[in-house]
């Protein structure tokens, strides 16, 4: 549901890296993933930030063990860096995602161990909490994971972000069918973030998952309001649709103005755009 800010970071990070390694962090920003992989090949070797941005590239393509080892290679070269181990996390946890049943336990273990590591070396790195809050929220305990531990991050998240402890207060309640009370917390999100697009589409999507579609059509509304023509607004519009079965004709248009529109790295994929399309297109 949520944009990240990684982009402004690693933007801000790279402001006074070498041209070269701007360019291709630029290459990422507009997913033009296979041009930032050829782009900062040259520079593997002399800059840490460089494995992590080809890392990043390659998990971008789909090349996850390729992905890893870049990001083997950037832990290797800062083993304090928590960014680091985050996006390794985020490789092994899509390599878990993508593997036969036999490996996928083993990828699972490695993703939570990365993530646990990011947060140990830096508390306030906020998408490695939300990452590692989602592992334990999902992940069988043989797998490391559980409800408990879940709720254990909560107070570390509250104080990196009080909306996102918030938010992450639904999921677990969510989690635990109390539904009353996850539909609060995340009102209660979307009140501390008023202007955050993010949190307005995480009630919309809620209530459809309810079954109250005309609320939710209402806070869609509402997001589309806090920044009109943001693809993000139009892609989960256009998703609530589909999911719902309503309004598809409205949901083939706002994926088609998606497809059109500058994308990058935090939002969903044109693939997974393309996907939703031929399911609105093929219900009319």
């Amino acid at each position: 549901m949520r944009v990240t800010l990684l982009g402004i970071v690693f933007a801000t990070l790279l402001s006074a890296a070498p041209a070269e390694l701007r360019k291709a962090e630029s290459l990422y920003q507009q997913t033009r993933y296979k041009d930032a992989l050829q782009a900062v090949e040259p520079l593997l070797g002399q800059y840490a930030d460089a494995f992590l941005l080809a890392g990043r590239a390659a998990f971008g393509l789909g090349d996850y063990r390729k992905a890893t080892e870049f990001l083997e290679k950037a832990v290797q070269s800062d083993p304090r860096n928590s960014t680091y181990y985050h996006w390794l996390g985020r490789t092994f946890g899509m390599r878990a995602e993508t593997s036969l049943p036999i490996t996928a336990p083993h990828y699972a273990s490695k993703a939570r161990q990365n993530f646990e590591k990011a947060v140990q070396l830096d508390p306030s790195n906020g998408e490695a909490l939300n990452d590692l809050f989602e592992f334990y929220l999902q992940a069988p305990g043989f797998l490391g994971g559980g409800l408990d531990k879940a709720q254990a991050l909560l107070s570390k998240i509250k104080a990196v972000d009080p909306a996102e402890e918030q938010y992450a207060l639904a999921k677990l309640q969510e989690a635990r069918k109390d539904f009353g009370s996850a539909e609060q917390h995340l009102r209660r999100a979307a009140e501390l973030a008023p202007r955050s697009v993010g949190r307005v589409l995480d009630v919309a999507r809620f209530l459809a998952r309810q079954g109250r579609f005309s609320e939710s059509v209402t806070w869609l509304g509402r997001a589309e309001t806090i920044s009109p023509k943001d693809p993000q607004v139009m892609f989960k519009t256009a998703q609530t649709y589909v999911e719902a079965k309503k309004n598809l004709p409205a949901a083939k248009a706002l994926l088609e103005a998606y497809l059109r529109a500058p994308l990058n790295p935090d939002l969903p994929t044109r693939a997974e755009a393309e996907k939703l399309l031929k399911r609105a297109s093929g219900g009319l």
